[in-house]
């Protein structure tokens, strides 16, 4: 059995009481922060190689408190168990709207930061997909092609725990790039687990590539293709992302996809 929220709590109360904020006050400190980032620099990896770290992204607090919320018994639309389904081991719960103040906040943020590059790859793959510049103008879309439910996500593994290789698409509109913000200390509450990318290259062998985070980085990367420059122009590689296996401890990670989910 999983411990019951106090009356009245939820995911946003709860992370609002914790870190601080309001609604208002975290959209107006997600935008700050991802307003002073270096988006030259995390364009350019993510078109070398359709990944980029941020550092520091979230606070040690912040990842705390939000970690915190995987046991708060509410506001979430649902749990799943990875081994039931072949997805590996450990478990997830995707967060039901309202967000909580912090996850809203960057999601709204993230968005049209990345909305030029999400615009601009598939172009270069000659798909037909454009997104509009504001994250409320995406998700009327989702809704209208009944894409209602909510996905960002908080995921928790233990010992021997894995992610198998997979892509989060959810639907007909799929927004190319989403953010994974590690919760936990690698080293101290957790060891193994590292975040892995798989790049599946036209009449070559795959490339695979483990990314180092501390708690509070962000990884931003491609949902499931990018494009990427041959002798011919540019063609389609495809991209799938997991986890490896933990070694010892616990390791909370939260995920924000910009599209929501049929």
């Amino acid at each position: 059995m999983e411990p019951a929220a106090a009356p009245g709590d939820s995911p946003g109360a709860m992370m609002a009481a914790m870190t601080g904020f309001r609604k208002v006050d975290a959209a107006a400190d997600a935008a700050r922060r991802v307003g002073a980032l270096d988006w030259a620099q995390i364009t350019a990896a993510l078109d070398a190689d359709g990944h980029a770290v941020v550092r520091g992204l979230l606070e040690p607090g912040e990842c705390a408190a939000m970690a915190a919320l995987y046991d708060a018994g509410t506001g979430f639309r649902s749990r799943v168990v990875m081994a039931r389904h072949g997805y590996g081991r450990g478990e997830y719960r995707y967060f039901d709207y309202p967000l909580p103040p912090l996850v809203a906040g960057f999601r709204a943020a993230l968005y049209p930061a990345l909305a030029p590059i999400a615009n601009r790859w598939p172009e270069a793959m000659r798909l037909a997909a454009r997104f509009p510049g504001r994250h409320d103008e995406f998700v009327r879309r989702c809704h209208a092609a009944g894409q209602t439910r909510p996905t960002p996500l908080l995921l928790r593994y233990g010992a021997g725990d894995y992610n198998c290789l997979h892509q989060d698409l959810y639907g007909e509109h799929v927004f190319p790039l989403q953010a994974a913000i590690l919760l936990s200390r690698p080293g101290s509450d957790f060891t193994g687990g590292e975040f892995v990318l798989t790049e599946q290259r036209p009449r070559r062998q795959s490339r695979v590539q483990v990314v180092p985070l501390a708690q509070g980085d962000a990884v931003v990367f491609a949902v499931s293709h990018r494009p990427a420059e041959g002798a011919r122009g540019f063609h389609r590689v495809t991209m799938r992302h997991g986890v490896s296996r933990l070694d010892s401890g616990s390791r909370h990670t939260l995920g924000i996809i910009f599209h929501d989910a049929r």
